[in-house]
């Protein structure tokens, strides 16, 4: 019998346009023999809507953007679909693994998660604690300055502060980082809301930008040298890829150089030492383990001129296109593209089994 996947994606998100390219090449890639596909859209006000099982390949985005006209779904009852005898009285069949393909906020940090843990449903990559902490940077480098990881110098504010003691906030960020620097929104991936500052007149734009986007931002120190991304899949016993190298031809790798330039140069494997490697891969095992996650990362690092790693941030569900660094990663270490969406699956179904055996009643 195959296994029905739901994939679910779009989102309440910043990047919910990312969302939709990511689940285009995954669906187009799951292996119709051992899998039934049943697309699950989340529209970008937040409305999930159930697509029909797939009975072939998608051939453009617009396809997977459905309407309200279509089936409504209402979250709580995710794990059902209809059987293909219901309009005749059948029962409801079972979906036995959510594939989450959110970026962002409400969709990768935490929060779906936690609806599918109360659903005990199982689903590929991380956890609620795990996703919730790698979308906060904030969260996430404190607890990797816990755990020891070499990383770059860093402030975080909240807008309360900031409209409060603007001025001040600058001053710290000129004595503790220096210029130039980078300011982020704390909860945002693919780059959304990222400046580079050169001197104080940029800082406010920065702030004005990244506070789009979250009510709390960091700034970083800029680390001269290379960027350098590791892939890592498993649970209790990770493995890692291939390193690739980022070569972005702007300033700094932003969005419209992620996905929209087309001028980005990905070198893999990237020309490191063989003692490069092992730092890198050390500590991307680390701080999988630290943050406690499980199924997929994509941990990003920075090698310095000096050739001293500092780790930057791991990404819980990172881009996932075939022409993606993550993906491209696990190509280059053997694992083709419709093989690795296996083993996300088999990891996630191995990661529910293991939650069945935990007792939550108690009787003295």
């Amino acid at each position: 019998m195959k296994t029905k996947v739901g994939v679910l994606y779009g989102g309440k998100s910043p990047e919910h346009q990312v969302s939709l390219s990511t689940a285009m090449a995954v669906m187009n890639a799951i292996d119709p023999h051992k899998f039934d596909v049943i697309p699950i859209y989340i529209t970008p006000e937040g409305q999930w809507i159930k697509g029909e099982q797939l009975t072939g390949p998608i051939e453009e985005i617009k396809q997977l953007q459905f309407t309200s006209a279509a089936t409504a779904l209402i979250p709580v009852s995710l794990n059902q679909v209809p059987a293909a005898d219901s309009a005749a009285g059948g029962n409801e069949e079972t979906i036995d693994v959510i594939f989450p393909l959110l970026h962002g906020p409400n969709g990768e940090d935490g929060t779906v998660q936690g609806l599918l843990e109360i659903l005990n449903i199982p689903y590929v990559g991380n956890g609620v604690l795990a996703s919730a902490v790698g979308m906060d940077k904030v969260m996430m480098k404190n607890l990797f300055a816990q755990a020891g990881l070499r990383q770059a110098k860093y402030i975080a504010v909240t807008k309360y502060d900031w409209q409060k003691r603007g001025e001040t906030v600058y001053d710290r960020i000129e004595r503790e980082l220096g210029y130039p620097c980078f300011v982020k929104p704390a909860n945002a991936g693919s780059s959304v809301g990222i400046s580079k500052c050169k001197q104080r007149g940029d800082l406010k734009a920065a702030f004005i930008e990244a506070f789009q986007y979250d009510r709390k931002i960091i700034i970083e120190e800029a680390i001269v040298g290379r960027e350098i991304e590791i892939g890592v899949i498993g649970n209790d016993e990770p493995i890692c890829s291939v390193v690739g190298e980022i070569v972005p031809k702007k300033e700094f790798y932003d969005y419209e150089a992620k996905y929209e330039d087309g001028q980005t140069e990905l070198i893999i494997p990237a020309d490191v030492t063989r003692e490069q490697y092992e730092t890198i891969k050390q500590m991307a095992i680390t701080a999988f383990q630290v943050l406690d996650l499980s199924g997929l990362a994509r941990v990003d690092f920075f090698l310095a001129e000096d050739g001293a790693v500092y780790i930057n941030e791991v990404n819980t569900m990172p881009g996932f296109t075939p022409y993606s660094m993550f993906p491209l990663l696990w190509q280059h270490s053997g694992v083709p593209y419709p093989e690795l969406i296996e083993r996300l699956i088999a990891l996630a179904l191995e990661r529910h089994q293991e939650k069945q055996t935990i007792t939550y009643t108690f009787e003295k």
